[in-house]
């Protein structure tokens, strides 16, 4: 969890001068997110959040993520609108760096979810990939498989400090992985990211999906194995209900194909990969932060660990 960047208010009223708005009437930082700076606004009696956007970003994607959020809240899927500059614009700076103002939408997080809320979940991420056909634009995926080694290759033997002989478990996965990733079945717009964190509720109903910044073009499959993988409870025993539901969610608005049935598992091993990965690298390498918080990587790597043996027992 995570403010990278400080603002005043100041800073704050100069920016929300572009957008027409009057100086803010309170400013609050938000400690939750590791990639991005967020803070609550509250300007001429309405709320905003502001997002800076860190270097993990790249500033070239941005348009793709705010016309992607524009899009999905277009056609239905409670999503919160970027707000337009006064030139028309989704993209503004502060401090030098890109920011947006976004809607702010009601609700919280559910953050210990059971299976109802994960069945809501799954029609969720279902009913966002059927609003997003039409959407054109594309984005290669960014923390593709491609990008685990590369992961993998930073962190080296720094891996065996989480424990013993994991380095070389890691590389066998990876291998494993490229071996088994599926190269056929519907691809379309994903949202990559379906955290509890990511999906606020209002009495229980969705009323926002958030957190559009890893969404890219990819497997459909692979964005529900990532939720199912995301609302796996992880402080406690390795517990699949909550995945078996979210997938009961979406396949009652969208069912799986055979192919998307056959690479499943392999989705599943991969996706629980790319988060114990990052998690793991930025133990290892905490981001510098005014505010940060790292995420505890084991719980991952016990999903990785139950996902693999799947896939190589069905291969």
């Amino acid at each position: 969890m995570a403010v990278f960047t400080e603002v005043s208010d100041d800073d704050v009223a100069q920016f929300l001068r572009g957008y027409g708005l009057p100086a803010p009437d309170a400013v609050t930082g938000i400690a939750e997110g590791i990639e991005n700076t967020n803070y609550k606004v509250m300007a001429g009696g309405v709320r905003y959040i502001l997002t800076i956007y860190e270097a993990r970003v790249d500033r070239g994607d941005l348009p793709y993520f705010l016309s992607l959020m524009d899009h999905a809240a277009s056609a239905g899927i409670p999503t919160a609108r970027p707000i337009s500059t006064l030139a028309g614009e989704h993209l503004s700076e502060i401090q030098g760096k890109a920011a947006a103002l976004i809607e702010f939408l009601p609700g919280r997080p559910n953050m210990v979810p059971d299976a109802d809320a994960a069945k809501r979940a799954g029609i969720c991420l279902a009913r966002f990939h059927q609003a997003t056909e039409d959407f054109n634009a594309s984005r290669a995926n960014s923390m593709g498989i491609e990008t685990w080694r590369t992961l993998a290759g930073k962190a080296g033997d720094r891996f065996d400090e989480l424990e013993s002989g994991l380095a070389s478990w890691v590389d066998r996965v990876i291998s494993d992985l490229m071996d088994h990733w599926p190269t056929e079945g519907p691809q379309g717009t994903i949202h990559a990211d379906l955290f509890p964190d990511n999906l606020l509720l209002d009495h229980d109903e969705p009323s926002g999906l958030i957190d559009y910044y890893f969404a890219c073009t990819d497997f459909l499959a692979y964005d529900l194995a990532m939720s199912m993988n995301a609302y796996t409870l992880e402080d406690r025993d390795l517990d699949l209900v909550n995945a078996d539901a979210i997938r009961a969610g979406y396949e009652s608005v969208r069912p799986l194909t055979k192919n998307e049935v056959v690479a499943l598992p392999a989705f599943l091993c991969g996706s629980a990969l790319r988060i114990f990965l990052t998690r793991a690298v930025d133990k290892l390498f905490p981001p510098q932060s005014a505010v940060y918080v790292g995420k505890d990587p084991l719980p991952w790597l016990r999903l990785v660990r139950h996902h693999h043996q799947q896939m190589m027992e069905q291969s």
